[in-house]
């Protein structure tokens, strides 16, 4: 396994991953950044400076995240919702196809090992509220503005 740390508008990118994929990407508030990035860590760094710089809406890199079948299934589900749009957590409980696994699907969410690119950011409470966030609510914020920013017109 390789690894780096980059500078982002949101803290310390830990890019971890091999020739099976980049298996996690976390946040921090302090870190030294990498003076060298591995050849196989490249193209995931370069991904991650243009979707910060908003010049990217997906990502292509390969992804090879370890968790359970479970945890997978959320993870694709999580995939599957689009750039600059929400669900909640009930909404993505009824799409894989279990209404009562929503605590279950909540802690999967929890457990996403790649920061932004799964988008976890993107499931919100029932109500609108921007409810459970490994990164901080305040990165949550950040990276939902980042996506959907709202243009104020002017009056005059």
């Amino acid at each position: 396994m390789k690894n780096c740390q980059i500078k982002t508008p949101l803290g310390i990118a830990k890019i971890v991953g091999d020739e099976n994929g980049i298996s996690l990407i976390s946040v921090t508030d302090e870190g030294e950044t990498s003076a060298t990035i591995p050849i196989i860590l490249q193209e995931a760094v370069s991904q991650l400076n243009e979707y910060f710089d908003g010049k990217r809406i997906n990502f292509t890199f390969k992804l090879n995240p370890a968790g359970t079948e479970f945890q997978q299934k959320v993870w694709k589900g999580l995939l599957e919702i689009p750039f600059g749009k929400t669900m909640s957590y009930l909404q993505l409980s009824k799409k894989l196809g279990d209404v009562k696994a929503i605590r279950a699907v909540a802690s999967a969410n929890g457990e996403n090992p790649l920061w932004i690119v799964i988008p976890c950011h993107r499931v919100i409470g029932t109500d609108g509220s921007l409810t459970g966030y490994a990164g901080g609510l305040w990165r949550k914020k950040w990276l939902l503005e980042q996506e959907n920013p709202t243009t104020q017109q002017s009056l005059f």
